[in-house]
């Protein structure tokens, strides 16, 4: 958080001077009255600061500074002399634009802020002679973002049934993959039966999103029909921390969801071009995007407490100060939430769950006790403590069944055939079972495994179509359906075949009796325990290194967000009008003289006695009545010009109600002037003949001034 919130008092100077003239002697009548000619523009900057010095001025502005003028002055602050733009997001669904430039220029008017330009845009910053008085008001940050703690809202927590996206849901879905060869049909969306599998065996997952998103992180590469599994980036995932990894997800998630919401295409790797298809980037510079964002996520959570509850707008505030291309939105929160690091509760108040606080270094803790339970020979329950790398070590040599209140694994034929294929060893898969069951694991399973393997090395085919076969197969070459297959004997037991012959072998060694055939591909080479190189590489693990410092600590002064807060300067600001109208009251003034100071009393311009005794009061017509054509017509066009609401009466009405709108236009309408004007009810159409009075109300001095 800045820690010097003011420029110097001669910039501040600079700046008012830098005024329009009508716009800087409209302020300065407010404070000094008539300014006597001729007139020296830095002597008067002195007075003015002088006048902004004295303890009584500062004193009377600082009671009548209310929670709405806090919060802007907060923001200001902490945003670092924000354009009014970045003040409307931040303030985005508690202040309308036009409530919110009504309070902004209100504190110009009382100079509480000013005005500069930068880079052709317009800055505001704070009034440095009244640094007194404002830094309490910026050092309280519990204004702008209010949070209450979680142990006051009893209905904390996810709603019952929704989906948990965690680590050891990560593996399932490696498993889930990498038993479905064709996963995607012909127009890249998945294929029928893999998302009716996915509802049943992931009941409530949104498949395509968290396959598209895991995709974006590279943990699955589409190619053609298959999604084919990274194993090895799947390892390295483990190298970052619980939260890392979920942050990560979440990254991919928003992303993926943002680029389908643009491009309405799967996220596909076109290997002609070598980029996503529809995008027109490459899966590199996609994937930076994606850690970019997971940056932003990691620095948004660590400005959270766990065991506070925040509303939508105090983590829209939050996401805002960083300074990120990544704006907090509905999307983003969503990610949050599936992924397990932020909970929604059913009053709409956000939290940061507890599994967000995991250390900041890869899981390497080592377990105590089992991490999986074998509740049958074959069937295999994960418990939730089990380290990531062991459950995806586990998700790589067998075949997920369940995910819900457990998440179960099988070790079967075609889950340990696949495991061989890719160079594990049954003595590996063995090994890595013990360790994680505590040595509980039938001798049933261990004997299959070794049998499996057996058969598996028996009849190998290569991926290149070079089938070899043992000793005692070898008389298979003498059937006629596989020895019209084979183009040349290469050496004994090692044939070649047809490059487009693969699944003619598969379904003739099936015929023959050959339930168990080997396959060497790509994807050889992956042994457990892991000892690839680390595809993620310490970049993007140090990534988060420099994250956990810089944020402001949140305010917990409000226990009930979402409702105004009041100071005791609202209570106060009242009293103090009280005393200057009392005053008014007394003076011998006309009615329009008298209308003007007292709105400015109500604006809380009037900081002392002598700004009403003293005051000169410029003259500008702001109604007219009856059948003044002229002067009704001019007030519409000044406020069509100045955006101003108007107040039109009618002749005749009950009461003599008034009708309160913004004028849109005058047009004439066979010889006569027609008023449009929006109001609450709609535009409304009002001949000028029949206005009885025509009021413009002005609200800020700044109002005939454009700059």
């Amino acid at each position: 958080m800045k820690k010097n919130f003011f420029r110097s008092v001669d910039f501040w100077k600079t700046s008012l001077v830098a005024l329009p003239d009508n716009a800087l002697f409209e302020l300065l009548r407010t404070v000094f009255g008539k300014i006597k000619t001729p007139f020296n523009k830095q002597l008067l900057m002195a007075d003015l600061e002088k006048f902004l010095s004295r303890n009584d001025i500062k004193k009377n502005i600082a009671r009548y500074i209310d929670s709405n003028d806090n919060r802007i002055i907060a923001a200001v602050a902490i945003l670092n002399e924000p354009e009014r733009e970045t003040l409307e997001s931040f303030f985005f669904g508690e202040f309308t634009s036009a409530e919110l430039n009504d309070i902004v220029v209100n504190l110009e008017e009382r100079f509480i802020l000013y005005r500069f330009p930068d880079s052709e845009k317009m800055r505001l910053a704070l009034n440095p002679v009244l640094m007194q008085v404002l830094t309490p008001l910026i050092t309280d940050t519990s204004l702008l973002f209010p949070s209450f703690p979680a142990e006051e809202d009893p209905m904390t927590g996810n709603s019952s049934g929704e989906y948990r996206f965690d680590d050891r849901i990560l593996a399932a879905l490696l498993s889930f993959v990498s038993h479905n060869e064709t996963f995607f049909n012909s127009g890249g969306s998945i294929r029928k039966k893999i998302h009716n599998d996915s509802k049943t065996l992931f009941p409530g997952l949104p498949m395509e999103t968290i396959i598209g998103s895991l995709t974006a992180l590279g943990l699955f590469i589409p190619k053609e029909d298959k999604l084919i599994p990274d194993y090895h980036r799947f390892r390295a995932f483990g190298n970052l921390n619980c939260r890392e990894r979920m942050e990560y997800c979440a990254a991919g998630i928003y992303c993926y969801q943002d680029y389908i919401s643009r491009e309405h295409l799967p996220l596909k790797e076109d290997e002609s071009s070598g980029e996503f298809r529809g995008t027109g980037i490459s899966p590199w510079l996609f994937r930076s995007k994606v850690r970019s964002c997971a940056v932003f996520i990691h620095h948004f959570l660590s400005s959270l407490e766990e065991n506070r509850l925040y509303p939508a707008a105090t983590l829209n505030r939050l996401s805002i100060i960083q300074e990120s291309e990544y704006i907090l939105c509905g999307k983003l929160l969503n990610a949050m939430k599936q992924t397990g690091l932020l909970i929604l509760n059913k009053n709409e108040h956000w939290q940061k769950s507890s599994a967000a606080d995991a250390a900041s270094g890869p899981d390497n803790m080592q377990q105590s006790g089992a991490s999986i339970v074998m509740d049958s020979s074959f069937s295999i329950v994960l418990h939730k403590e089990i380290e990531y790398k062991d459950a995806v070590d586990l998700a790589a040599v067998s075949l997920v069944t369940e995910t819900g209140m457990n998440i179960r694994f099988e070790m079967n034929r075609d889950s340990a055939v696949s495991a061989f294929n890719r160079g594990i060893t049954a003595e590996e898969i063995i090994k890595l079972l013990q360790k994680l069951s505590n040595n509980r694991i039938d001798n049933n399973l261990i004997f299959t495994l070794r049998d499996w393997e057996k058969s598996h090395k028996e009849v190998v085919l290569h991926k290149g179509l070079i089938l070899t076969l043992s000793p005692e197969r070898r008389y298979l070459v003498e059937t006629k359906p596989l020895a019209a297959l084979i183009t040349e004997t290469l050496a004994p037991g090692i044939y070649l075949l047809p490059e487009t012959a693969e699944d003619k072998v598969s379904r003739v060694l099936g015929k023959a009796g050959v339930t168990i055939i080997a396959r060497r591909g790509d994807s050889a080479g992956y042994h457990l325990p892991e000892t690839a190189v680390n595809t993620y590489s310490a970049a993007s693990h140090n990534l988060f290194s420099h994250l956990t410092s810089g944020i402001m600590p949140i305010g917990k002064n409000n226990p009930n967000p979402g409702k105004k807060n009041y100071s005791p300067a609202d209570s106060a600001d009242t009293v103090l009008k009280e005393e200057f109208h009392s005053i008014l009251n007394r003076m011998n003034l006309g009615s329009e003289e008298r209308n003007e100071l007292s709105a400015r009393i109500d604006r809380r311009l009037v900081l002392c006695e002598s700004q009403l005794k003293d005051a000169h009061i410029r003259y500008e017509k702001l109604e007219a009545r009856g059948l003044d054509y002229a002067g009704k017509s001019l007030i519409v066009k000044q406020a069509i010009a100045m955006q101003a609401q108007t107040e039109v009466l009618l002749p005749g009405r009950q009461k003599q109600e008034s009708i309160y709108g913004f004028p849109k236009a005058l047009e004439k309408t066979g010889g006569e002037s027609i008023l449009v004007i929006e109001t609450a009810e709609g535009d409304m159409r009002i001949p000028l003949g029949k206005i009885s009075m025509l009021r413009r109300i002005k609200k800020s001095i700044f109002e005939s001034v454009m700059y």
